[in-house]
This record gives C-alpha cells, sequence and structure tokens, in this order.
C-alpha cells in the first residue's frame, strides 16, 4: 500500500478559500461575520429586535465562514460556494423545463434549499409572517374610529410615495426604485412580497436592509418624535375610558368583510390581505386551537426561518453589488420620511380636533406592529404616566398595515403596465 501525500490545507478549506478570493472579497466577507456577531449580541441584549435579529445573525456567521472552494462534480460548478442554499437555482435557465430540473437539483443537494424554494421563491414566507401578526393584533381602535386611524396611515405612507422617484433618478429601475421605497412602509413581510415580484435579482439586500431598519426603529423614531412634535402637545391626554367597546362578534365580522372587500379591491396584494385578516379572524373567532397554531407555531417558525435564511443569503457577491450602497440610503430616506409625514398628520389631527386627539397617533401609523404604537407610548408615558395612548395609537398601526399593502398592490399592478 503506497501513501498518499496528504496537503494539511484540505482539512479547513473554509480557511483556505480566505487566501484564494480576492482581497476584496475576503475583507467583504470578515466584515459580514463581524456584522453576524454584532447582530447575535445585538439581538440577545435586546438592542435591537431579538426575534430576527438573532438568525439572522446566526446565518450571516454560519455562512461567510462556511464559503469554500468546491469540487466540479456534477452538477456542481468549481468555484465560491455558499453549502447551504442556492438563490440563483433556476433563474438563469432558458425555459421552464431547465428551470425546474435546476430547481430540483438544487432541493436535493443543499439543506435549506427546499424552505428557499416552497416559501421565499412564492411569497408563502411574507404570508405566513402576516398570518401570525394578525393574530397577536387587536382591531378596536381601528374599527371605533377607522376614518381618523385611515387618514393618519395616509400620512404616514409619505416615504413609499415620494422615494419611488428619488430612487429612479438615482438609477434604479421602476421595480427596484417600487421594492426599495416599500421599507418606508415600516413592514418586513411587505417588503419582501413586493422584492420578489419587482425585483428578484436584489430583493436579498432590500429585504436585509428594510428588517435592519426596523429592528432600530426603536433607537431613532422616539427621537425623531421628540424633535418633531412640541412637548406641549405630545402631552395631550387621551383617556382610554372613552373608547367605545367593540364586541367579538364585530371584530371578527370586521376582519372577514374588510378583507373580502380589500382582496376585491386590490387583488394583486390579496395574498397579504388574505393571510392578515384570516389570523385576525382566527383571533377572534373563539377557536382557541387555531389562534395558539397561529400565534405560538406559524409565526415563530415562519419568522425563525425568514430571518435565518436571509442571513444565510447575504454574501459577499451580494455586499459587492454597487447597488447596497444606494440601498442603505434610499431605505433610511424612505423611513425617515414615512415618520415625518406620520408626524405631520398627527399634528394637523390635533388642530382639526381641537386638541383632542394626541400627535404621537401619526407616528404609529408606521406601519412596524406594534412598534411605533409601543414607542408612542413611551413619548407620552415620558411626559404623563398615566397617559395610556397605545390602545387608540394601535388604530393608525393596524391601518398602516392596510394603506402599506394598498401601496404595494399599487406598485406591482402599474409598475409593470406603465413602465414595460
Amino acid at each position: 500500500m503506497s501513501l498518499v501525500a496528504i496537503d494539511p490545507s484540505q482539512f479547513f478549506p473554509g480557511l483556505l478559500s480566505f487566501f484564494q478570493t480576492s482581497l476584496q472579497y475576503s475583507l467583504v466577507r470578515i466584515g459580514l461575520i463581524a456584522v453576524g456577531a454584532f447582530m447575535v449580541w445585538s439581538g440577545y441584549k435586546r438592542i435591537t429586535e431579538p426575534l430576527i435579529m438573532i438568525p439572522m445573525g446566526i446565518g450571516l456567521l454560519f455562512v461567510n465562514t462556511a464559503i469554500f472552494f468546491i469540487n466540479p462534480l456534477p452538477p456542481l460548478v468549481a468555484g465560491v460556494s455558499n453549502p447551504h442554499v442556492n438563490p440563483l437555482a433556476g433563474v438563469n435557465a432558458t425555459d421552464y423545463v431547465n428551470a425546474t430540473f435546476e430547481t430540483s437539483q438544487a432541493n436535493s443537494i443543499f439543506w435549506l434549499q427546499p424552505i428557499y424554494s416552497l416559501t421565499f421563491t412564492n411569497g408563502l414566507i411574507a404570508c405566513l409572517v402576516f398570518l401570525g401578526i394578525g393574530a397577536i393584533t387587536d382591531l378596536d381602535f381601528l374599527i371605533a374610529r377607522p376614518f381618523t386611524s385611515m387618514i393618519l396611515a395616509a400620512f404616514a405612507e409619505l416615504g413609499t410615495v415620494i422615494t419611488f422617484p428619488i430612487a429612479i433618478a438615482a438609477g434604479l429601475n421602476p421595480g427596484q426604485a417600487a421594492s426599495v421605497a416599500m421599507v418606508g412602509g415600516a413592514d418586513g413581510p411587505m417588503v419582501l412580497f413586493t422584492s420578489l415580484a419587482l425585483a428578484r435579482d436584489i430583493f436579498v439586500p432590500i429585504t436585509v436592509v428594510a428588517y435592519i431598519y426596523l429592528s432600530i426603529l426603536y433607537l431613532f423614531q422616539g427621537k425623531l418624535n421628540e424633535l418633531t412634535i412640541p412637548e406641549k402637545l405630545r402631552a395631550t391626554f387621551m383617556d382610554s375610558r372613552q373608547l367605545p367597546k367593540i364586541t367579538q362578534q364585530e371584530k371578527f365580522l370586521f376582519a372577514v368583510i374588510v378583507g373580502t372587500v380589500l382582496s376585491l379591491l386590490f387583488p394583486v396584494a390579496s395574498p397579504l390581505f388574505a393571510a392578515f385578516f384570516l389570523g385576525n379572524a382566527v383571533k377572534e373567532s373563539g377557536v382557541e386551537r387555531f389562534k395558539k397554531v397561529a400565534d405560538e407555531v406559524i409565526l415563530s417558525i415562519s419568522t425563525l426561518f425568514l430571518g435565518f435564511v436571509l442571513g444565510m443569503l447575504l454574501t459577499p457577491t451580494t455586499v459587492l453589488d454597487s447597488r447596497i450602497y444606494l440601498i442603505l440610503i434610499l431605505g433610511i430616506t424612505a423611513l425617515v420620511l414615512s415618520a415625518l409625514g406620520g408626524n405631520i398628520g398627527g399634528i394637523i389631527a390635533y388642530y382639526f380636533t381641537k386638541g383632542k386627539v394626541n400627535p404621537l397617533l401619526g407616528s404609529a401609523a408606521v406601519s412596524c406592529v406594534p412598534t411605533s404604537a409601543k414607542i408612542a407610548q413611551l413619548n407620552a408615558s415620558k411626559l404623563n404616566k398615566k397617559n395610556y395612548i397605545v390602545l387608540f395609537a394601535m388604530g393608525p398601526n393596524v391601518a398602516g398595515v392596510i394603506t402599506t399593502a394598498i401601496v404595494s398592490a399599487a406598485y406591482l399592478t402599474l409598475v409593470p403596465v406603465l413602465f414595460h
């Protein structure tokens, strides 16, 4: 028996790959590992939203430490590889048969590929998250004051509307511009759903940027509220005892009827409406088994895999796309504009109602449910601990989900027609 010479570096191809790629690629890879570690730490310390940041950070760590050069064994090709998932499987195929064949091969090779193929490419993961959100959302104030809630929510769409022409002027195509503009809606599943349809080539950085910004919303929206809304107005007292009692039956009927009407008016966004209002109908139906599954199982599992798979998709190849920096700038622009729009709407509502509406309700219309409503409550309680406005704030907060879905439907419908 002859002995075969063994190269020790073959035992650690991950480490070796740092020296086999360009310096720029390796440095970005190290940077992404550091970002992943920070995400995990900040989520664990509750500085950012742990439900999304911990799995996304772990995904970033695992994928960027595991990149290596693979052998050219069919159907693999030689080169740098993500051993977890291949988002390009079937994308560049010339026909449906080849696309199906490539996707099937990827499903049998990469362990996360079946989850990606079955839940990301068709938007199912966004709808599952929406279903779970619907199951934990209270509609009391939205039903009690629908006009006020929807008007405030409309003001909070400022970023989703204004950022679209800005993004086109900056060089993005209309589909990409619409997808980035949706970051202003402060609704992660909505951004994912829209970008999968209109900007499949860059949906990963757009969605990751959206979730990063939403997870740090706590860090800047409260300060923005204090800078733009005078203290006297923020101190406006709203007595929660004045809220009319909404019965469980009324809330159940509202979810069924409004979901049906919105699906009729905006069929492109019907999957999102159907998921959200199904979750809410389950919550109000009194069927505890359904409610428990929607909240504790569907929402938890879908959020876990949403963050984890998005992290797994964020490799140096994605980050080295020159458009990533533009997405970062446009994303925060959209979110800040929407927050400012909500605050403007809140101030107008305060004066229109002669001081009966706390302007912080406008800030809650930025539809990150229920984060924006909680931030509004924190701002109010700093001035008066007895001022419990969160029940009022949930109205525009939920209305913001509806208006953001309407804007998404408008983009999904009009962009392919007007910019074909």
